[in-house]
């Protein structure tokens, strides 16, 4: 098989060309797909159209599928549907929390290695990207007095703090409920057991462990836009069959916003992590 490999933006991105279909699922294909995650945190085959069964067959060559509590197809289990439409997904109504820059699984001890996302179908209203930033890149051009004085630094997560930028006046009735949902307290900076190291950020975030609310929103916020600039971005317009890969330990992502008549309708694996947040 023949197919190119080329890096797309400045630190973040490589977009694999000459394949699609079952094509993909070939653990040559895998193997080179995840050496270029590894590298550049994303990996994007244009146009793939890959079958259902293709796209979880492609997954388990990156790596474990996790098996989903939780809104999986009912012939493909591992296989999620990310649509704002009801009808389709029985989690559309959360689909609005994903517009801000977040990590999959955050309150859980070991969050998800990498996401693959396909689009079925796309809006037809120029809405619906995805973007990505690199926080690998960003940790590495932080300043030395500041990474000096994240040593040590730990957050706690909460699916609450992601709710409440969407609904910030939930009754009281919500409230409880998303306060049942565990919450999970981490070290701002990840260490992998590579030596590579990456910050857990995003919409999750809830405070720092040791610093007043002022102080809290004042650091993650900054850290925030450090991790979003340009430079350390990806932004992918997608047409019907693409397929892409992130590093979910390390990239941050969000959908951009889409409305919920949306004809976009992408379907998602996960693969299972491989190393608990220290």
């Amino acid at each position: 098989m023949a197919y190119t490999v080329t890096d797309i933006g400045p630190t973040t991105g490589v977009e694999i060309s000459g394949l699609s279909g079952a094509e993909l699922v070939d653990q040559g294909v895998a193997d080179v797909a995840s050496d270029a995650l590894n590298r550049r945190g994303v990996v994007v085959f244009r146009e793939a159209n890959l079958s259902d069964g293709d796209l979880v067959a492609f997954s388990r060559l990156l790596g474990k599928v996790a098996q989903l509590p939780l809104g999986g197809d009912s012939e493909h289990p591992e296989i999620q549907k990310v649509t704002r439409d009801a009808t389709k997904s029985k989690l559309a109504a959360y689909r609005e929390g994903t517009f801000f820059w977040h990590i999959d699984g955050t309150t859980a001890e070991i969050p998800d290695k990498a996401t693959v996302l396909m689009a079925r179908q796309v809006s037809d209203d120029d809405t619906g990207d995805t973007e990505f930033a690199n926080t690998y890149a960003a940790y590495e051009e932080l300043p030395d007095d500041l990474k000096a004085e994240l040593e040590g630094t730990r957050v706690v997560h909460s699916f609450a703090a992601s709710q409440l930028l969407v609904y910030p006046d939930p009754d009281p009735k919500e409230r409880a409920a998303w306060d049942r949902n565990p919450s999970r307290e981490h070290p701002l900076v990840w260490t992998r057991g590579s030596g590579k190291k990456s910050m857990v950020l995003g919409s999750t975030a809830e405070r720092v462990v040791g610093r007043s609310e002022d102080e809290s929103k004042d650091l993650l916020t900054r850290l925030l836009d450090w991790s979003t600039q340009d430079r350390f971005t990806l932004r992918h317009k997608w047409r019907v069959g693409d397929v892409v890969i992130w590093d979910n330990t390390g990239m941050l992502h969000r959908a951009c916003p889409y409305g919920e008549q949306s004809a976009r309708l992408m379907l998602r694996t996960s693969l299972v992590g491989e190393e608990v947040v220290q």
